[in-house]
């Protein structure tokens, strides 16, 4: 049965001595994120499965088009019956990969704020004031729906994350890591 090395401090298994240990502490531990930056992780992770759900509804829906009832014009250029079912395959691969970039950017955005980098935190609300005006170029109540609903949580996260103690969390993340 293969068991693998003992950690440091542990004995050896065949000769009850310890494993050798270099002395040094295994890293500076960093302090837990605050509440605020917490509570805004949670809610990109919300987000990331709002968004998910979002995907999932909007594949069923396009799987689901009569495609004689659906019109698509594209370029000022509308397509026939014929273009629409060729396109099909296509169109139903780029509303799949799309999706997936929205709840691939708020779990990352949840990682890195969560981690306590500044970059993560400008960067999220960049990609907030993006959602912003994602939201007057939605058409249908379905698509408003869902857009006001995650920009919800975009602001929620966005909010938390500039409190006075996330502020002071994210600049000793920062000093940490220069001083490593």
């Amino acid at each position: 049965m293969y068991q693998p090395y003992p950690s440091s401090g542990q004995p050896y298994p065949s000769s009850g001595q310890p494993y050798p240990s270099s002395g040094q502490p295994a890293g500076r531990l960093r302090p837990p994120a605050p509440a605020p930056v917490r509570t805004a992780v949670k809610l990109m992770y919300a987000g990331a499965a709002f968004s998910i759900v979002s995907l999932i509804i909007a594949s069923v829906a396009v799987l689901g088009y009569n495609i004689k009832a659906y019109h698509l014009e594209v370029l000022n250029h509308r397509l026939n019956t014929a273009q629409l079912i060729q396109w099909r395959p296509l169109i139903i691969t780029v509303v799949i990969v799309t999706g997936l970039v929205a709840p691939a950017l708020w779990l990352c955005m949840a990682r890195a704020n969560g981690q306590g980098r500044n970059w993560a935190r400008i960067l999220s609300t960049v990609l907030f004031g993006l959602a912003t005006l994602h939201l007057f170029g939605n058409h249908g109540v379905v698509n408003a729906v869902f857009a006001v609903l995650t920009w919800l949580f975009g602001l929620a996260a966005v909010g938390l994350l500039w409190r006075p103690a996330s502020g002071a969390f994210f600049k000793n993340a920062a000093h940490r890591a220069s001083s490593a």
